[in-house]
């Protein structure tokens, strides 16, 4: 670990790939505590180690920490990367082969799992625009590691929604996105809930493709991820 930190996020390296791990103060002796894992976006790209806790450190801040103590991990995707493979103007896309990003990111995950005392029934998932496709994409591959979601402004394989229906999930996406069309989001929420799942959506109605700004700090969000269990 580099004695360097930001926030309480820790930097590492996995291979090539830049992450941060946020460890909660104070932990208690044999507690278990959730680990939220979040995929940023494509403005964060590169090997700064840095800018993709951006959005992520409000979850670490004193206050949230005080009543949901948890682990989290950022994983950098490198610049001119994608966590998933598809071009996000599209009005839909068929789950691709995963990339070499998402299995290091997964890697890095599993890892994260089994040196500290994450509580496996409470593994959270977030992102937004690049990071929201993922957080959809690897909702689908281990629909078994997640006890809930929260993508923003992303799109999915609606075909896929079958597997994901039980977990809990709560999406967001602004309404004048030009960059990530609102379809994708309803098209996915609305298959979801064919397949008998009960999703929960947030559509900002004068929010262009900055969702995130208003979906993290969304009232009762927080209580809401941190209730969720496998």
């Amino acid at each position: 670990m580099n004695a360097d930190s930001e926030n309480g996020f820790h930097q590492f390296v996995y291979e090539t790939m830049p992450y941060r791990f946020f460890i909660p103060e104070n932990l208690e002796k044999e507690k278990k505590y959730p680990l939220l894992v979040h995929f940023h976006g494509a403005g964060s790209r590169g090997n700064d180690n840095l800018k993709q806790i951006a959005w992520v450190k409000l979850f670490a801040e004193k206050g949230m920490q005080k009543n949901n103590p948890c682990f989290i991990v950022a994983p950098q995707c490198p610049a001119e990367k994608r966590w998933v493979d598809t071009d996000w103007h599209l009005p839909k896309h068929e789950m691709p082969a995963i990339t070499h990003e998402m299995m290091m990111a997964v890697e890095i995950i599993s890892g994260v799992i089994a040196e500290n005392p994450v509580d496996t029934e409470r593994i959270y998932l977030t992102g937004q625009s690049m990071g929201g496709f993922a957080v959809w994409d690897i909702l689908c591959r281990k629909p078994e590691l997640f006890a809930a979601a929260v993508p923003v402004c992303g799109g999915a394989d609606e075909t896929k929604a079958g597997l994901i229906k039980d977990i809990p999930v709560w999406a967001f996406h602004g309404a004048k996105d030009k960059t990530v069309d609102v379809t994708r989001s309803r098209n996915i929420i609305e298959a979801l809930r064919k397949a008998e799942g009960n999703p929960r959506y947030t559509e900002y109605e004068d929010v262009a493709h900055n969702a995130w700004e208003f979906a993290y700090s969304e009232n009762g969000l927080s209580e809401w991820l941190f209730q969720q269990k496998k």
